[in-house]
């Protein structure tokens, strides 16, 4: 009866010892008290052992799991053992032995809830991870009562008792049996010493087997001879180049590597495994802290151009701001040493907003393995440093994770490295989270978390080469915790002493790492004193001959430290640069063709309702018409023809926020069956990628923004699920979208699609806050244009930091999306983009306004009556998006479609000064109005006001007589909220703003 509750725990029931019914059940239910507190591993670790054996588990687990498989419901594949009434003992032989029995079933019980106490809830937390050996890395002093052997009745009488070890255990290597005093001290080995492993939340019995054989068999942590040289080598050239540093800029701010040496070998660790498993190119990720040092002596950045940016009186050789040292990122190729292959090895520029660059860097791989057909993430890897305050405090790190396992946004398995100083600029740990330790946020993805003491230089390597190989065997994220301590304060100026005195005379009395393990390797007789000079001065030598040699670089050239080079983009085959545009227009059959098959639904079963939208989009093809969508499906599809890869990602993109899109059509009948009708147009298209993106905006946005930077003859599209959703991704925007080029000379022609319209939704559906985008737009609104002739345009264009777009027409959306490829450079794209203006009758576009030779349309000027008799006209109105499309209905029923003209503005900016200054020109009486619907102190009336002005002026000169000027607004009143909440607030505002229009 015990064995059959205990037959998964290997116990031994002797047949010559008898027991009464009452101890049975006694034990058995202390036996089935221990299987229910269990977690649902231990039912998936046993059957596991039946697939490989049936033999390996009791009689009636081996029935049961037979049942189960041959499709009998849990409840009836389960049999029950004999019953009491059936089962006749053998003559009890005293109470002494029937007690035996008793205790036996309790020790081997014990033993096994002891190791599983290691493994699963505490053994990490008492492993001694700190250096400085202050704090418990999970911030909790206490010995877990799952490690006191009082906690299981056991005590010294039963140290030396032989044990059983289970099969979920490593321990014993080649032994089955151990005294429990050896096995208390092999599991603190395993888990209590430098290193700390978490890894039994993992819901998988292979991996969680796999991590067991990594860190339990004893020796299994041992480095050979070599690889201790090694990392000594490695870790000598991290120490030194920060002592340098420190030696010649002494009031330098670098955030020095000091306390965390180990990073430097730990990273390449991590390359060499990777290396030598197949991959070829690392994508990473970092903070500030040591930034300097891993450009150095990971990405292998000449010395003479780190050090030539400590000069201040370097002039600038480039265009833009350029950005602090540690800040930059830089690609370069070069020969792993260990494997001697050839490896790529790129460390992303990043702002001082710590986090934001982890999206980035996770877009960037992902565009990286698109292009090198890497599904499986085989060739490209990405690697994140993180600092222990912004792991667990910044949400982007969550947002991040949240993407590893989608199918359209996953890499294959991040490395995450913690470099965790246990203290955030002056913040305790104790007072920065809530979670026992700063990794925790890595349980969400169930990936295995690696705690290791920094100073323990063979624990730090053992855990890099795990973390490597986990990575490349599950292609799954893994982080290791790197506890360490930061021997200055937060940058070199700062003084940590006012906040943190205990820490930092701990600090200041503490060896560095290099010099711990120079004394362990001398004393184990692999390196001697003339070694270790050798050494020194070799790379000292090394160091002074580059700063020599840095002295002189004249200027300093930013183009050097591009993280995503785009290698002969931005030349002719004459080496030269052409500022010609390609032609936007496309023929009359290929419009035809794509407006057709976007028009299909192949052999699926689609919804009704979709079927008249389908019917609707081919009428409108036959009639040589197009809407909103069709504008869009025609642009995609034609630059797919022409070898373009276009992905668009975001909230609902695939069906589209406002059902008009339907890029994805799902059968009606059947899961997962699904067609894409813009991946089926030519036989040797381009891919196109249409992925709806987890509710998360900082995090995607992020994303494919790095997945921009990687090719230039791509089209990448973010559409929010409503303009106004962008402002949660503002970082991105801010330090990345707007500045990326002139801080890094990094470009993109990553395109925003921002929903944005006054309709009566209320405050948050209706602006996607242009004037924020426009603040932040680098042309000067008091010069006008020198030249405007020729390739004006082009140049306009490549003198602005991002180009913002307001289309009222589907022809113009056309346009502006192909001439993101047709541009001899990439910018980044913002439209606001409508909502009512989906279906409008009037929002309509001929395939005419498509073809061959035409363009777009910086601004729509007048058409109607005003426009053939502009001396009548006494007043001009200035508009951009939907709006026009209402004030042109009201100018209609109010009879002043000669008194009236209205002009759109359609490339907000950069401003199209010399198409206004005609505008302007063309109607000599008219006085000039700015119209909007949004708010005065929103939209785009601040952008816009001085840039007519400026245009007003030079108009001013044409017409001296004339009283021109431009002082009339009309839009609503100043406000703090975007829009009315109340629908009769909004009809009142629209009133107004119309009765403001066209009043004499």
């Amino acid at each position: 009866v015990v064995q059959q509750y205990v037959s998964a725990v290997p116990i031994r029931c002797y047949a010559s010892v008898s027991i009464t019914k009452q101890q049975a059940t006694a034990a058995a239910a202390k036996a089935e008290s221990f299987l229910s507190g269990s977690n649902t591993l231990y039912v998936e670790e046993m059957y596991e052992s039946w697939l490989q054996d049936p033999n390996s588990v009791h009689k009636s687990w081996d029935v049961y799991f037979r049942n189960v498989n041959a499709g009998a419901p849990p409840g009836q594949a389960y049999q029950s053992p004999p019953s009491f009434s059936s089962f006749t003992p053998p003559a009890v032989q005293g109470p002494d032995q029937a007690g035996q029995v008793s205790d036996v079933v309790d020790k081997h019980l014990s033993v096994q809830s002891l190791i599983r106490g290691y493994q699963v809830i505490r053994g990490h937390s008492v492993a001694q991870l700190d250096p400085l050996g202050i704090l418990d890395a999970d911030l909790d002093s206490t010995t877990p009562p799952e490690l006191m052997l009082n906690s299981y009745d056991l005590g010294e009488s039963e140290m030396e008792n032989v044990y059983q070890l289970p099969q979920t255990t490593m321990i014993g290597g080649e032994e089955k049996a151990l005294p429990l005093r050896e096995i208390v001290k092999r599991l603190e080995n395993s888990y209590c010493r430098s290193i700390g492993v978490e890894y039994m939340f993992i819901n998988n019995y292979e991996q969680c087997n796999w991590i067991r054989q990594q860190f339990e068999p004893p020796g299994v942590t041992q480095l050979t001879d070599n690889e201790k040289r090694l990392a000594w080598e490695r870790l000598l050239r991290s120490t030194k180049f920060e002592d340098f540093l420190a030696k010649k800029w002494t009031s330098e701010k670098r955030f020095g590597l000091e306390g965390c040496e180990m990073l430097i070998p730990g990273l390449k660790t991590i390359i060499d495994c990777a290396s030598e498993n197949g991959v070829n190119s690392f994508v990473l990720g970092m903070p500030h802290r040591g930034r300097l040092n891993v450009l150095a002596n990971v990405i292998r950045k000449e010395l003479d151009q780190l050090f030539c940016q400590f000069d201040s009186n370097l002039r600038k050789g480039d265009e833009g701001s350029g950005d602090v040292k540690y800040h930059l990122g830089m690609s370069h190729q070069r020969i792993n040493h260990v494997t001697n292959k050839l490896i790529n090895l790129s460390l992303c520029a990043n702002p001082s907003h710590l986090e934001a660059v982890d999206p980035v860097v996770q877009g960037k791989t992902k565009a990286e393995q698109f292009y090198l057909d890497d599904g499986n993430g085989e060739k490209v890897m990405s690697i994140l440093m993180h600092g222990d305050a912004a792991f667990s405090g910044q949400g982007v790190v969550y947002e991040t994770f949240h993407l590893s396992d989608l199918p359209d946004y996953t890499t294959h398995g991040t490395i995450h490295v913690v470099v965790n100083n246990q203290i955030g600029f002056t913040t305790d740990p104790r007072h920065s989270r809530s979670s026992p330790y700063c990794t925790d946020v890595a349980m969400v993805v169930r990936a295995p978390i690696f705690h290791v003491n920094a100073d323990d230089v063979e624990a730090v390597v053992h855990v890099c080469k795990v973390a490597a190989e986990w990575r490349m065997k599950f292609r799954k994220d893994v982080v290791i915790d790197l506890v360490c301590y930061r021997r200055n304060g937060h940058n070199e100026m700062d003084e940590p002493m006012f906040t943190q005195p205990l820490m930092y005379q701990k600090i200041r009395n503490h060896p560095n790492v290099f010099k711990i393990y120079t004394d362990k390797l001398k004393q184990e007789g692999l390196v001697k004193q003339s070694d270790i000079d050798n050494k020194l001065n070799e790379y000292e030598q090394i160091c002074e001959t580059s700063l020599e040699s840095s002295k002189e670089i004249s200027e300093l050239n930013f183009r050097h430290w591009l993280d995503s080079p785009w290698k002969g983009f931005f030349q002719d085959v004459h080496g030269t640069v052409d500022l010609k545009m390609a032609d936007t227009g496309v023929s009359e059959d290929v419009l035809q063709h794509i407006g057709k098959v976007f028009s299909q639904n192949a052999d699926l079963t689609i919804h009704s309702g979709l079927r008249r939208v389908m019917k609707a989009r081919e009428e409108l093809v036959g009639n040589r018409v197009i809407d909103w969508a069709l504008g869009e499906a025609l642009a995609i599809g034609s630059l797919l023809k022409e070898g373009t890869h276009v992905r668009l990602s975001g909230q609902d993109v695939e069906r589209g926020t406002f059902s008009h899109r339907h890029h994805v059509l799902h059968d009606q009948k059947m899961d997962k069956k699904v067609y894409v009708p813009l991946n089926d147009l030519y036989p040797k298209q381009a891919s196109y990628t249409v992925c709806n993106s987890s509710l998360s905006e900082y995090g995607v946005l992020g994303f494919e923004l790095g997945y921009s930077m990687t090719n230039p003859n791509s089209l990448v599209c973010w559409e929010a699920q409503f303009g106004d959703f962008n402002n949660t991704a503002q970082c991105i925007i801010d330090q990345f979208i707007s500045s990326g080029q002139a801080k890094w000379i990094r470009m993109s022609g990553l395109v925003l699609l921002l929903p944005h319209g006054y309709e009566g939704m209320g405050p948050e559906h209706s602006s996607a806050r242009p004037e924020r985008f426009l603040q932040m737009q680098n042309d000067d609104p008091d010069h006008f244009p020198e030249s405007i002739t020729g390739d004006f345009v082009v140049r306009q264009l490549q003198d602005a930091n991002w180009i913002i777009a307001n289309c009222t027409t589907p022809a113009n959306l056309f346009h502006i999306l192909r001439r993101q490829i047709a541009l001899p450079f990439r910018k980044p794209l913002i439209i606001f983009t409508p909502k009512s203006l989906l279906r409008h009758p009037l929002a309509r576009s001929s395939f005419d306004e498509m073809l061959p030779g035409t363009e777009f349309q910086r601004i729509i000027p007048e058409n109607g009556p005003a426009a053939q008799n502009p001396e009548k006209c006494r007043r001009i109105i200035f508009c951009t998006g939907k709006v026009y499309y209402e004030i042109l209905k009201e100018r209609s029923d109010r009879g002043l479609v000669e008194d009236v003209a209205i002009t759109r503005i359609e490339q907000i900016a950069p401003f199209p000064f010399d198409l206004v200054q005609a505008e302007m020109n063309k109607y000599p009486n008219a006085g000039i109005h700015w119209l909007q619907e949004e708010h005065k102190n929103m939209g785009f009336y601040d952008y816009c006001k001085p840039r007519l002005r400026t245009a007003c002026s030079w108009t001013r000169r044409i017409h001296l007589t004339l009283k021109i000027f431009f002082s009339s607004y009309t839009g609503r009143k100043p406000e703090s909220a975007a829009a009315a909440g109340s629908k009769a607030e909004h009809l009142k505002q629209q009133k107004s703003l119309y009765d403001d229009a066209f009043r004499k």
